[in-house]
This record gives structure tokens, C-alpha cells and sequence, in this order.
């Protein structure tokens, strides 16, 4: 609570300030010309963003054509055209991400691997906590980028699979406002605004805020969520410039949704009884609350034509609270549904750190030879406050009950009491190079090493298993080697090898003692991929194809010989193909779409004594396809679909439980009313089906039914 407070403070402190230096600097203004800003229809353009700059893919600033590595960005175009509402619905343009947002399972599937071996980053920032990526209003989001395999070389440990960027919107030296009101299915209402303002000589400021009252398509759900972006972009002068930017998000979720239980006999393909679909076990004020802020300030300045420095101080604070019965099954009969798990939870994380960059654009001999650079510590710092009933609560009539409320179930008092304090420190030191060999072939190296410091602090009673105290630092280096080869102005082929580490079993801001005791290192990645980026047709067209094989070793497993303990010796492996294809036939015409296919499996792993050597890691989808089609019917008028379909999907280890493929389908029409105006509407999951974002042995996580809204775009 005193963190938060704290935090508070420093906000209201940044507000005040900026204030005052708005108020100061509008009597110092001179009246400058207003860029006008029309409202405009979402524009057709099917083609890939090949070469615009990406920050995630390289800190060279390489686009993804000039990058050994499969790079998707998605930028604010893209996200206004396809309707998406927040993060999860952008990640769809990402080749064979798959996700859901159950409240304690932020699960993100990427290139066969799962959240804990994906890193979600927010501005570049690694929080190392797969729940902190909880979705947020597309509203403040510029874009989002994605680096496939893979990248600790560039973010640090946690990133196997692939590392998710996503990137708010931050002052520019131009003036507009825009909003949006938006009204939907479930009570949806939303409401938004941005405003970007010269404030003085030099400095601009922008704000931006969103937000959103709504039910849910599950009985008692009531969510609502505020997102604001604040930033301050000043030029000083002599290549010097400075932001300071500010971004506050909190999501309060009343009865929030844990899943729907799973009809018996619970073997083969999965089922659930669809009298159940909307039906929510939870207790009756079960909560989930989340209030995160960051405080980010940028230095950069440029020293000269050839060498760039940027220093980057972040502050983030994050406060979540659980209320809530999780668990749900059917008894043999499916004549009533067992509650049980209650769980009353609290996490405050608090992450500082400090990241200096460099690049440096120069020549080796006559080849050109660029330069990145940079030091980057931080300090993690995670308390939990759990206190867990796992035994069951009650058993209810699956279609007529009331459910308790959370403080009758017994032992559980209101209050929290700490676990354990889990603090991760980290250095790293990192070097990147891209130089040119051949005037049509470049090398891109990368190499960085850090030093982790894992403290961990007992909270509760000293025993055995949970000493007062425990520590484990680690020591991991990382790097990617690739080769880029332009075959023609408008195609290349490129290779490249890299590295990875990653927590053995969950993340170190969560880890607990016995994780610690026994995982003395770091998992280690590897991926070879190999692949091309073309335009082709004229123009017309532009695709990405790459093949790719990682494997991940040293993962924590049960050991054959005492299942109480487990050793360092699981090996998984994921190999696959991905496309991403955007043709642009006509100006009125664009289609986009991707396909991936990716075998992940176990090569050493054991769980209850048994071998599971060749069996897919759960809630892993071989296949997963997209397709967009946006056409103008008038210059005023243009209609959207869009198609996703994901493979099957497995519930349990063993791979004896399955969900089915399953596919739908989006709709949607924009009409530019005029310079000024424009009106969206969109129908999701036109054809209602029912299906299953994320699946346990005992309950489905079903993904939202048919779904519809309209939203009125503003420019003034």
C-alpha cells in the first residue's frame, strides 16, 4: 500500500508539473498554424511493413527487410483497419501467436513455446512477468512489433519462443485532436480521446486517455478500464531532445470469468454442455483488480552525423488483487459442478532500472559498418500475499445456483499476509554489428552477457523447504549470427543462428524456493531459421517465408529415479514454416494473411514417473492461418473480413485430451461521413461458434460468442 501511495504521489507530482510548465510556456507561445487532421475511412494497403524501422527486431534500427529474422510490425493503420480493441486482438497479425486473458494465465503462444519462454515487452522494457501482459486498450498502443524465436541477445533472459513489443503513442511535433465513441454487445460503452499540443518553443505534449465500461457474454461479469498515455517531448537544441512520458492503466473486473467445466467423460475431443457456456461458478464478489503505472524518461542526443546516445530511465509499480474461486468440474453424472480452489491473492511489483544506448554508424576499410551498444541494469522487486483453499467450497445445479460470498468461505478472513519477497537484479552488457562483406551481402551480430542476482526473503515460518533466506545468481550470454543476402533490389535470402536462456520452470519474480534450490542455471535456447523477404508482382505483392528449429535444454523435470525431486535435463523442440503474404491488386482492394505451422514436442521430460518424450506441450496449436480482406466500395465506403482458423489443441501432458480445430469469422464497415467523421461498425465471430482460447483437464476457457459494436471516429 505504501508503494502505491508512493506511486501516487510521483504521479500527481509529474501532473502538477507538467501543468505548470504548460501554463509558463503558453505565455511564452507564439501562434503557430494548426495541422488539420481529417478523420479518415481505414485505407486498403495489403502490404507488408518491410521496411519500415523496427526497434524490437535490432537496436541498429534495421527494418525487417535489412533483419535475419522473421519481424512483423503492426502498425496504427493496420490496428484501425482490422477494428482491434486491444493488444490480444493486434497479436492475431503476428504469423502463429495464439492468446487469452484468463485473469491468472496470461497465455501467449509463439513458435511451439509458451509464455514463460516469451517476452512481452512494454516499450521495450521487460517487466518478467507473463501476467503483467494483461491486454490493454488498443487505443494508446502505436503499434506492436514481434521478433519470432530466439531475442535474449536483445532483451534478456525469457525469450526462446519469441518477444512481443508493444509501443505507445508518444508526443510529435504536430498538432491535432482526435476521439472515438464506441457502443456494443454486453452493455460495451467506450469512450476516448487524444490531444497533441505545442507548448512552447521546442516542446510538445500529448495525451491520451481511453475508456471503457462493459458486462461479458458470462453471467455477473462487470469489468471496467482506464488507460492513459501523458508525454512531454522537448528539443533543447544541438541534437539534444528529451521525453518524458507517463502511462497509467487500471482494470477492475467484478465476478471475473475463470472458465466453464467440462463435460464427462472427460476423454478424447473435449466438450462442454452449451446450457453452460454463459454460466459463471465463481463467488458472488469475486474480484480482480490491477492498477499499473510507468514513468519513463528518454534522453537522446545525437553527438554527430555517425554517433547516437540514449539513455532511458524507467519506473513501473503494479498492484493486483484476487478474490475468487477458480476451480470448477463436473461431479461423474454432470449433474452438478464441484467449486473448489478459493484463492484471496495480492502481487506488488515495483521494477527501476536504467538503460544507456549507443550506435554508431561508421566504415571498416570501405565497407560500412554500424554499431550498437549499451548497459542496462534494473531492479525487480516482487511481493505475494496468497492465502489458498484448494479443497472444494461447495457443489451447485450446473444451470440454477447462488454462489457464496468470498469472505464465507471458511478461513478466509479479508487482510494479506506476505509470502515472500522475490528481488531480481540485473546488469547486462550488449554489442550489436551490422557490416557490409559484399555490396549485396551484410553480417548482423549480436552477443550479451548478464549477471542475475536472485534474493529471496521469508515472509512466513522458517522451515526446512523455506529457509529465512535464499540467493542464486546466474550468468547467461546470448547472441545471434546472421547473414543477409539481397539477391535483388526487391528480394533477399538470409540465415542466421541464435541463442537464449530461460528460467528453468515459471519466471524468477515469481520463483519459490524450492524452484531456486534446485534450478542452479538457466535453460539454454538455440534456433537455426532461415528465409526470404520479396515484393513481387510489380508492387503488387510482398511476402515472408521462414523455416525455422529451436531447441530448449536444462528444463526443470521430474527424475525418473525419485520423482519427489527434479533435475535439470528437459528437452523440448519446436520446428516449423511460416508465411505472411499482403497483395495490394488494386487500389481498392487488399488481402493480408499468414499461416504457420509449427511441431513442438517434448524430447526428455518426465511428469508422474512417466516418460513424455514425443508429446505436444499443452495448449500448443500446430497450425494456425489468418486472412484480412478490405475493399473500397465507394471512396467513402469500405468493408472488412476477416478469417482465423487454430489447429487442435491439447489439455494434458499425455496428449489424451484434445480441443478441436475451430474457425470464425469478422466483419466489418466503414463510412467516411466526411472530412471530419468517420463510422465503424464490426460483427466478431459472425457465425457464434463456440470455442476454446485456452484448455485444463478440467475446464475450457471459451473465447467471446457473435459480438457486435459501432464506434464514431472524431477529428477536431
Amino acid at each position: 500500500m505504501k508503494t502505491r501511495l508512493h506511486v501516487r504521489r510521483m504521479a500527481l507530482a509529474i501532473g502538477c508539473a507538467l501543468a505548470a510548465w504548460q501554463a509558463q510556456a503558453e505565455d511564452q507561445l507564439q501562434p503557430i498554424p494548426t495541422v488539420e487532421v481529417t478523420a479518415e475511412a481505414p485505407r486498403a494497403n495489403g502490404l507488408l511493413k518491410l521496411d519500415t524501422p523496427s526497434t524490437t527486431g535490432s537496436r541498429l534500427g534495421l527494418s525487417p527487410r535489412e533483419t535475419p529474422a522473421s519481424v512483423t510490425v503492426v502498425d496504427r493503420a493496420l490496428i484501425e483497419v482490422r477494428g482491434a480493441q486491444d493488444t490480444q486482438e493486434i497479436l492475431r497479425a503476428i504469423p502463429g501467436v495464439t492468446a487469452h486473458d484468463a485473469p491468472g494465465n496470461i497465455g501467449v503462444s509463439y513458435r511451439g513455446f509458451g509464455s514463460g519462454s516469451v517476452s512481452q515487452l512494454f516499450n521495450g522494457i521487460n517487466v518478467q512477468y507473463s501476467i503483467a501482459a494483461r491486454p490493454v486498450d488498443s487505443w494508446i498502443v502505436d503499434r506492436v512489433e514481434a521478433i519470432g524465436g530466439p531475442s535474449s541477445f536483445l532483451f534478456g533472459s525469457g525469450a526462446v519462443g519469441g518477444t512481443i513489443n508493444v509501443i505507445t503513442k508518444l508526443a510529435e511535433t504536430r498538432e491535432f485532436a482526435e476521439g472515438r465513441l464506441r457502443l456494443g454487445s454486453d452493455e460495451l460503452k467506450e469512450a476516448s480521446v487524444g490531444l497533441n499540443r505545442r507548448v512552447g518553443e521546442g516542446h510538445y505534449a500529448r495525451i491520451d486517455v481511453n475508456h471503457r465500461d462493459s458486462g461479458s457474454w458470462i453471467d455477473g461479469v462487470d469489468r471496467r478500464a482506464t488507460q492513459l498515455a501523458a508525454s512531454l517531448r522537448s528539443d533543447f537544441g544541438r541534437g539534444f531532445t528529451h521525453t518524458l512520458a507517463y502511462e497509467f492503466q487500471q482494470e477492475d473486473v467484478d465476478r471475473p470469468y475463470w472458465g466453464t467445466p467440462l463435460l464427462n467423460p472427460i476423454k478424447g475431443e473435449l466438450r462442454v454442455n452449451e446450457a453452460t457456456r454463459f454460466k459463471n461458478y465463481n463467488s458472488i464478489d469475486g474480484v480482480y483488480d490491477q492498477r499499473v503505472q510507468w514513468l519513463r524518461s528518454i534522453g537522446a542526443w545525437k553527438v554527430s552525423d555517425a554517433l547516437q546516445l540514449t539513455n532511458t530511465f524507467y519506473v513501473y509499480d503494479a498492484l493486483r488483487d484476487y478474490r475468487n474461486v477458480e476451480n470448477y468440474r463436473f461431479n461423474p453424472s454432470n449433474t452438478q459442478v464441484i467449486r473448489s480452489a478459493a484463492l484471496l491473492q495480492r502481487h506488488d511489483q515495483t521494477l527501476v532500472g536504467d538503460r544507456i544506448d549507443g550506435v554508431y554508424r561508421g566504415r571498416i576499410g570501405e565497407r560500412r559498418s554500424d554499431w550498437a551498444f549499451g548497459l542496462d541494469f534494473s531492479i525487480n522487486r516482487q511481493t505475494r500475499f496468497p492465502n489458498s483453499q484448494p479443497a472444494t467450497v461447495s457443489s451447485v445445479d450446473p444451470y440454477d445456483f447462488v454462489t457464496e460470498r468470498f469472505f464465507d468461505v471458511p478461513n478466509m478472513t479479508p487482510g494479506f499476509r506476505p509470502d515472500r519477497d522475490n528481488e531480481v537484479k540485473t546488469t547486462a552488457l550488449y554489442l550489436e554489428n551490422r557490416t557490409e562483406l559484399l555490396p549485396s551481402l551484410n553480417l548482423v551480430t549480436a552477443l550479451r552477457h548478464e549477471r542475475i542476482e536472485l534474493d529471496l526473503v521469508n515472509r512466513r515460518d522458517v522451515t526446512p523447504t523455506t529457509p529465512a533466506s535464499f540467493s542464486r545468481n546466474y550468468h547467461p550470454t546470448t547472441g545471434r549470427l546472421g547473414l543477409v543476402w539481397d539477391v535483388t533490389p526487391g528480394m533477399n535470402l538470409y540465415a542466421q543462428y541464435a541463442t537464449a536462456a530461460d528460467p528453468p520452470s515459471g519466471v524468477l519474480s515469481t520463483a519459490s524456493f524450492a524452484d531456486v534450490r534446485t534450478n542452479s542455471e538457466l535453460t539454454t535456447g538455440r534456433q537455426a531459421e532461415v528465409g526470404t523477404k520479396l515484393d513481387f508482382w510489380q508492387g503488387k505483392g510482398s511476402a515472408t517465408l521462414a523455416a525455422y528449429h529451436i531447441t530448449r535444454k536444462n528444463i526443470a523435470t521430474q527424475d525418473p529415479v525419485n520423482s519427489n525431486l527434479t533435475i535439470l535435463v528437459g528437452e523440448q523442440s519446436s520446428k516449423g514454416v511460416e508465411l505472411a503474404l499482403g497483395l495490394q491488386p488494386t487500389k481498392r482492394l487488399a488481402v493480408q494473411g499468414n499461416f504457420t505451422y509449427a511441431d513442438a514436442e517434448y524430447e526428455h521430460y518426465n511428469q508422474g514417473g512417466v516418460s513424455l518424450a514425443g508429446k505436444t506441450p499443452t495448449n500448443t496449436p500446430k497450425t494456425v492461418a489468418n486472412v484480412w480482406v478490405s475493399y473500397a466500395v465507394t471512396p467513402s465506403v469500405q468493408a472488412h473480413l476477416g478469417a482465423r482458423r487454430v489447429g487442435k489443441v491439447y489439455a494434458d501432458a499425455a496428449n489424451t485430451l484434445y480441443w478441436p480445430s475451430y474457425t470464425f469469422v469478422d466483419l466489418g464497415l466503414s463510412w467516411r461521413i466526411d472530412r471530419r467523421l468517420v463510422l465503424d461498425a464490426r460483427v466478431r465471430n459472425l457465425t457464434d461458434r463456440l470455442y476454446a482460447a485456452n484448455v485444463s483437464n478440467t475446464m475450457a476457457y471459451l473465447g467471446a460468442p457473435r459480438t457486435a459494436d459501432v464506434s464514431l471516429r472524431m477529428a477536431f
